[in-house]
């Protein structure tokens, strides 16, 4: 039978041969002691099994608390770990079940995290993965050949749905790309979801109409499956193109369920990722956390940004990317969503890192606060990554684009 493999980092007070098969045991066939039934034929056929062992440096100090050393020095090392398919059949949560699952708890560890998973091609094709992903969305929002431009609705909460639409006419008018509900945003006393969704596919209905441009908006409905379900109908009945879920929040089957629907683009925001992702030794890198989001069939996927207001390094982000760009062996790809705190600035370093526009680059201050207002933030985000891709420094563009010096002179320069 095919094989799907886990990459972990690991921190062990133990020897790493013996540490790596108590995952092994943990998360397959085995527990903590031998037991009657786990035959060598049961094991044989359903027993996970330990790949390759690449030791790291050992160090003196526990990245999280677990066993205590008797040598006082806690080894590292990548490890790699494979399950049979036959143990969880195309079942994703029994899938994550077996990759992350109990290991965390494990007292031989003082650190884990999953940094990669293999997917044999049997497996991932499967899965019919995002019904959009980049090709779609940009045919859905008439966007060829540059990152589409998209915003966030602020203030998160507070907004009527007539003052939401207001926005949402005058940055379609701007040429805005792509606008979405914050994830703080859903159905709110003074905003009821259906009266948000009707004011303002009324506005983008009509724009539409007239320049031939249909605006993607992503309605945030996360909540409950059948009010999900029922959301999302709503909005296909509207026009609508586009429906937000927060990953994390939802989970993956209410997730899948969704996306099954295939009929609009699914945003997918990943808030919470701090929680799974910011220690160095716990949790899942985003190589391995997009690949489980894309089986479900998201079609964009937050990666954060260059230079941006939150922990990430520009380093993981442009991983991130890299990985969102890589398709499975059912051909999909999944959009990235660059987003913090970006604005034209970190265009040039974006592209010099990355050399791509198959990006959704989203900016909320960066377009809102524009001294020109929001027209002026989106022709600058416009100009910037046209400077961008055509070789200009971000000085040189300041030059040519008024719009987007105007821009440097609200937010400075970036490196």
């Amino acid at each position: 039978m095919e094989r799907i493999t886990g990459k972990y980092y690991i921190e062990t007070p133990y020897e790493l041969e013996k540490a790596a098969a108590v995952l092994a045991g943990e998360q397959s066939s085995g527990t903590f002691v031998a037991i009657p039934g786990e035959t060598e034929e049961l094991k044989q056929r359903f027993a996970a099994r330990v790949e390759k062992i690449m030791p790291l440096e050992s160090v003196k100090e526990p990245a999280i608390p677990g066993a205590t050393s008797k040598s006082g020095l806690y080894h590292r090392a990548n490890i790699e770990v494979s399950w049979s398919i036959e143990n969880f059949g195309y079942n994703l949560p029994v899938l994550i079940s077996t990759l992350q699952g109990n290991l965390y708890e494990l007292t031989q560890f003082t650190g884990l995290k999953l940094m990669d998973i293999e997917l044999p091609a049997s497996y991932s094709g499967h899965f019919k993965g995002p019904q959009f992903g980049i090709t779609g969305c940009r045919e859905l929002t008439q966007v060829q050949d540059r990152p589409l431009i998209g915003t966030i609705i602020k203030p998160s909460i507070g907004m009527s749905p007539q003052q939401t639409a207001a926005l949402v006419k005058t940055l379609a008018e701007a040429g805005i790309d792509f606008v979405k509900d914050d994830e703080l945003q859903s159905s709110a006393a003074n905003s009821k979801f259906e009266d948000r969704v009707d004011a303002i596919m009324r506005v983008i209905n009509d724009h539409a109409d007239k320049t031939g441009k249909k605006v993607m908006y992503a309605f945030n409905i996360s909540d409950e499956t059948d009010s999900m379900l029922r959301r999302y109908e709503y909005i296909v009945n509207a026009g609508g193109t586009c429906a937000m879920l927060s990953l994390n929040s939802v989970g993956l089957s209410g997730v899948k369920k969704i996306c099954d629907q295939r009929q609009l683009a699914i945003h997918g925001h990943r808030n919470g990722w701090g929680m799974l992702n910011r220690h160095p030794l716990l949790g899942i890198e985003f190589p391995a956390y997009q690949k489980l989001w894309r089986l479900a069939g998201v079609d964009q996927i937050h990666v954060n940004g260059i230079q941006n207001k939150f922990w990430e390094s520009d380093d993981s982000v442009v991983r991130s990317i890299e990985a969102c760009l890589q398709p499975l062996a059912n051909g999909t790809t999944v959009l990235p969503v660059v987003s913090s705190g970006q604005w034209g600035g970190q265009a040039f370093e974006t592209y010099r890192r990355t050399q791509t526009v198959d990006l959704l680059y989203m900016a909320g201050g960066g377009i809102m606060a524009h001294p020109d207002g929001p027209t002026g933030g989106v022709v600058a985000l416009q100009q910037a990554w046209q400077g961008a891709v055509y070789g200009l420094t971000q000085q040189e563009a300041v030059k040519k684009y008024p719009e987007f010096a105007n821009s440097v002179k609200k937010f400075g320069t970036s490196s």
